[in-house]
Order: structure tokens, then sequence, then C-alpha cells
């Protein structure tokens, strides 16, 4: 196929690069001329030192590429995927295969970034999300990733594009369950980073994870998604690879803010999108407007946004009133 990759950082050069691999003509597309211009002549990107970009990848910032294109990948930041669609909608085919790899809840509005990109082109969109740090695609470490669409047909032709020998994709008819949990992980990964930052152990990282994945199924399902979804691939899986590596932007930018430092200098040291902090707000918008509780990102909110302590909020959730893990659960009498 030929195929454009929309957004040139880390994760749609890594994709670029799988997609190549596999035998297609791929063409990665930049927002500015000038970073274009800079990926075509060094054949690297800094975001992935390790990886050489071979000859047959092309490099593009025009929207018009898109006339050639049987799929399109959107891989821009979450802020950026509603105007980049409205940007390249006038020059989609009529057959085009649409995927969104990008991780968010837009602030606002609470779309997922498939509805988003559904909006603005009218296209059904495939969503790809699981544990998948760009710097280990590129070096071709064995991944695994799922990919979600109500149209199965549609799913699997996008699971055949990508799969190969060191990314083994899978399948999945719950597209909300499946961005969710991709954008939540970051709230939560950011959360666990500063846990870090103030020196608390894999204890607190644990609790931190296991109460906010129920967190998250608790939102999705009341969207109306499945709770397995959840225990996959791009619920615990992408949950544990976020919030455990050091590749995470989510978990560094965590780490300086429980070491001292302001959220706007955290953001700046860390100097890439992060995009739990922007998810961090949606969530808590969604989860005010469904009536669902999620304790750990109403604090994450207060400490992003209200510039409450971290050592203050996480001794609130500590503190809170005792509760069944299981929600309804029955007990024998």
């Amino acid at each position: 196929m030929k195929i454009l990759v929309a957004g040139s950082g880390g994760w749609g050069t890594a994709l670029a690069l799988v997609l190549l691999k596999n035998g297609n003509e791929v063409t990665l597309w930049s927002y500015c001329q000038e970073e274009s211009d800079q990926l075509k002549a060094t054949r690297n990107n800094p975001f992935l030192p390790d990886a050489e970009i071979p000859q047959q990848m092309e490099f593009t910032a025009d929207f018009s590429c898109a006339k050639q294109a049987d799929m399109l990948v959107f891989a821009t930041p979450s802020f950026a995927v509603r105007s980049t669609a409205r940007d390249f909608a006038p020059y989609l085919k009529e057959d085009v295969i649409l995927v969104s790899v990008t991780k968010g809840i837009e602030n606002g509005t609470g779309n997922r970034m498939s509805e988003i990109i559904e909006q603005e082109t009218g296209k059904r969109v495939v969503a790809l999300s699981g544990p998948s740090h760009a710097e280990e695609v590129s070096r071709e470490i064995p991944t695994g990733v799922v990919v979600a669409c109500a149209d199965r047909a549609l799913a699997e032709k996008v699971q055949s594009a990508f799969v190969c020998d060191r990314l083994r994709v899978y399948t999945c008819p719950d597209v909300i369950g499946v961005e969710l949990g991709a954008a939540h992980k970051n709230v939560i990964a950011l959360c666990a980073g500063v846990c870090d930052g103030m020196g608390y152990g894999d204890n607190t990282k644990a609790l931190l994870m296991t109460r906010g994945l129920a967190e998250v199924a608790r939102l999705g399902m009341a969207l109306g998604a499945k709770r397995e979804t959840f225990a996959g691939l791009a619920g615990v899986g992408d949950l544990i690879v976020t919030c455990t590596s050091m590749h995470s932007r989510n978990r560094r930018a965590g780490i300086l803010i429980g070491q001292g430092k302001s959220v706007d200098e955290a953001m700046k040291e860390v100097g890439a999108v992060v995009e739990g902090y922007y998810a961090a707000k949606s969530a808590w918008e969604l989860a005010q407007k469904n009536g669902v509780d999620m304790p750990i990102t109403q604090a994450a909110y207060e400490v992003l946004y209200c510039g409450k302590d971290p050592v203050q909020s996480l001794n609130r959730l500590m503190k809170r009133q005792s509760i069944s893990e299981v929600e309804g659960a029955e007990w024998a009498r």
C-alpha cells in the first residue's frame, strides 16, 4: 500500500519504519518544512538516535500528498489531531483507511482521538494502541499492540499492514476501552513519577497502578467500554510499561514534580509533549460529567492545574474512607 504517516515524532517515525519494512511505500509527513528537510538530509530522528531511516522513506510537509494514500496514520500530539485531520480531509481518497495511534482525550469536548478524526473526515477510524515505546519499536524489540474498530474487516486490514516478526498485532472491537486505557495510563504514569520523585517505593507504585486501572475501567464502562479490555494490552499492558520506564515522558515529568519542581518547570525540562498533563484535565472533566468516582485522577488534576501539594494530595488519598476492593461484591453469609 501507499501509506502516509502524519506526524514525524518518535512514534510516527517508528511506525513508519515498521510499515516500510513490511513492503509498503511510506511517506512521513511533518508539520513544518524545515523538520521534513532535516529528516530527509540526515536520515535520523533525534528522538530515535539509534534508528537509521532508509533511503526508500519519503518526506513531505504538504497536505495534498494524501491524495495518493491508501492508508493515513495519524501520529501527531493529541492537541493537534483535530486541526491535522481537518486539513487532510479535502485530499482523502474515498476508500482510504484511517488509523489513529495518538493517545489522549480532547480538552473541552472529552472526545477520543478516533472520534475527532471521524468528525473531521466523515470516515471510520481504526485505533492502534498498546505498550509500545517508540525507541524500542524502532530497534525492533519484540512488541505487542492492539488495533480496535467495530468493523472487523477494517481492523484486520490494519492488523495485516503492521504485523511483522517483531510487532505482534491483535484486534479488538472495543474502541472506547482501548482509547480510554491509552489516554488514562499517561495520567497514572505521571502520578507514578511523582511518587518516585518523592522517594516512595514499589508498594506505592503498585497501589497507584492497580487503583488507577480500576478508575479508568469505571469511566470506560460508564461510556460503553468492556471491562475486560482494561485487562489487555491497551489497559494493564500500557500501564505497566509507562509507569515503570524512563522512556516515558509522563513518568519523567512526574519525577521532577515529586522532587519539588513546578509543573511548568517539569514540562520544560522534559522538552517534549507530556500527554498525561492534558489527559488529566480531560479525564477529570469526563468523570465530573458522567458522575464517576476517580480520586487519583482528581488528585492529579488538583496538583497539575490547581497548585495542590503532591505530598498532601497523596496523604488525602491514603486517608479516604475504607471500602471493598471489588465494587458490588457479594459476601457469604
